[in-house]
């Protein structure tokens, strides 16, 4: 099993910067284009029969993946900064929004259809602004476990969606449980030629990404079964096939949707939107070309922007960056953005010509494809590996999970993310206030431990605080800090606050620190800080009057010199002077 090392060779890369198609066009070389055309076809052996299950799961025809496909990919080469993403089709978001709208449009009607097409503008807009403003860092607010969840969820979607066209029984409506109980029901009705194609082909597609994932086992897979079902006349023993498909090449359109349907719909724009945000993130960050920094993950979220707007004007449906497709183009080694246009060529003759030959395909080749993703996403190593060292943020997972099977998947992605904001607002409140000491021997200050048996200083308080200062934490601060100056052995002449870990200090936190510097004031001990690293809590120090509260003078490189400048009349601190 032989693979390209990832990052490839510098030599081999891109030059780094954010990058748009003309920008891309004037610095092209011409032997670029040898690997470009050999990633471009690598690119369209999987994506031709991959946008096609896509479009299959979204409740469109299949020609419209490709249409989809076409319009994300010259979308996202306009504005987007990474050579290496491919915008398109993705089977991440479709149960999102095509479950969402199918409540708001009839599945399949044309009202769907425009809805869908509407729904990927409005997403597309509000994915260009959070890329032109800089936003990117919403994507971070979505943590790993919940995300894990989200994709957990997800496939248990795509399974049970697609098991009845593997099973070759009529597919059910409802919600996921009661689908998921209609097919055990119908087992006995399972047409075993169908079931057999879709697991051949599921089992190519495995067997393929194992021996080397450049090679397109779902492409060979579904040409086996279109040929099985052409050759043996398969179509008489049940099976079902995509059937006659006129020849389509986009053409510009504008949707019509009633404005209401589009408003009752906004709150799930913005589910997808932040799903979109943080695929996207993960994907630039995976392979990154041309990301390197913040600004180019806007630029990348704008593009995923401008591909929507451009896949909603050719009436398809939401587009999403593809970490599978994206890591085709770059182990395949394409050079830049042509890659990807090079496919986009070649998918569109197959979309104006080649529907001829797609009549054939058998719908349960389609959902072995979409089981091989559903497997693909589960992120089952990295579930093990959270459940066996933080049960809590499995508990995230678990919840995330069942929220999307139990509701409605964009309901439960909601959930996935208000847990997720919870889960970082509780992180937050754990921070506790630690009474420092000092190491034998040493000038160094630190957190208590089991294995050290460090030293104090009578009259000396060392306190921290291991996070930073907000209203979330500033009352267990300042409760904290009020029970250690209390349960001091002795009278205490001077408190130290280290401050390392304080980054950032908002007004509530900075109101009542400037109340246990005035109560300390009060009882005539001095108040010190030390080791104020963070530039920005030292403005909001500044800003807020706490430096001059504390007094200039009274903040220090580290604790022992403050110690050693403050506590004078300690005895303890000239035996502490006199060590080496």
């Amino acid at each position: 099993m032989t693979m390209r090392a990832w990052p490839p060779p510098a030599a081999q890369r891109p030059a780094l910067g954010p990058s748009n198609l003309l920008q891309s066009a004037a610095r092209y070389a011409a032997q670029d284009l040898r690997a470009d055309l050999a990633a471009g076809l690598a690119l369209a052996a999987v994506a031709l029969p991959s946008q096609m299950a896509t479009a299959h799961l979204a409740g469109f025809p299949p020609v419209t993946g490709f249409i989809a496909f076409a319009a994300a990919t010259i979308g996202f080469a306009t504005i987007g900064a990474n050579y290496f993403i491919v915008a398109c089709a993705d089977s991440t978001i479709a149960p999102i929004f095509a479950g969402g709208l199918a409540a708001v449009a009839g599945a399949g009607s044309p009202e769907y259809f425009s809805l869908c097409a509407s729904f990927a503008l409005l997403s597309g807009t509000i994915l260009l602004c959070c890329g032109l403003f800089r936003l990117g860092w919403i994507a971070d607010l979505v943590s790993k476990p919940v995300t894990i969840g989200f994709l957990a969820g997800i496939a248990c979607h795509i399974v049970i969606s697609q098991l009845p066209s593997l099973l070759g029984i009529p597919a059910s409506q409802g919600n996921l449980l009661h689908q998921a109980s209609t097919i055990v029901e119908r087992l006995g009705e399972t047409n075993r030629v169908s079931l057999l194609l879709g697991l051949t082909v599921f089992a190519v597609t495995v067997g393929a990404e194992w021996i080397n994932p450049r090679i397109p086992g779902s492409l060979l897979g579904i040409m086996a079964a279109t040929i099985a079902v052409y050759w043996f006349g398969l179509e008489r023993d049940g099976v079902a096939v995509l059937g006659p498909i006129p020849g389509e090449f986009p053409h510009f359109q504008i949707p019509l949707v009633r404005f209401d349907e589009l408003l009752q719909a906004t709150p799930l724009a913005f589910v997808v939107v932040a799903t979109i945000m943080v695929q996207t993130a993960a994907t630039t960050r995976e392979f990154p070309a041309a990301s390197q920094n913040g600004l180019s993950i806007n630029l990348d979220f704008a593009g995923v922007g401008a591909a929507n707007l451009l896949v909603g004007y050719f009436g398809a449906f939401p587009v999403d960056a593809s970490p599978p497709l994206t890591g085709i183009v770059a182990e395949t080694g394409g050079r830049s953005k042509f890659a990807g246009l090079a496919a986009v060529a070649l998918i569109l003759a197959i979309a104006r010509y080649g529907t001829g030959l797609l009549a054939h395909v058998p719908q349960a080749a389609l959902a072995g494809i979409l089981l091989f993703v559903a497997m693909r996403i589960v992120r089952a190593g990295e579930i093990i590996t959270i459940f066996q060292r933080a049960i809590g943020e499995f508990m995230l997972i678990v919840a995330t999970v069942t929220a999307i099977i139990v509701l409605p998947v964009g309901t439960g992605v909601a959930i996935g993310i208000v847990l997720s904001l919870l889960h970082g607002i509780w992180s937050m409140t754990r921070a506790r206030l630690i009474a420092f000491e000092r190491v034998p021997g040493t000038s160094i200050w630190w957190p208590p431990h089991r294995h050290l048996k460090g030293e104090t200083i009578e009259g000396v308080l060392v306190i921290a605080f291991q996070a930073p200062l907000t209203f979330l934490n500033v009352y267990k601060f300042q409760d904290s800090a009020r029970r250690a100056i209390r349960q001091s052995r002795a009278p205490l002449e001077l408190i130290v606050l280290e401050a390392s870990s304080i980054v950032e200090i908002d007004f509530t936190a900075a109101q009542i620190l400037l109340e246990i510097i005035e109560e300390c004031a009060q009882s005539k001990i001095t108040f010190a800080i030390a080791r104020l690293e963070s530039v920005r809590a030292e403005e909001a120090f500044e800003r807020f009057g706490i430096t001059e509260a504390v007094h200039p003078d009274h903040f220090f490189h580290s604790v022992d010199e403050a110690i050693r400048m403050l506590a004078r009349n300690s005895k303890k601190t000239n035996e502490f002077r006199e060590e080496p």
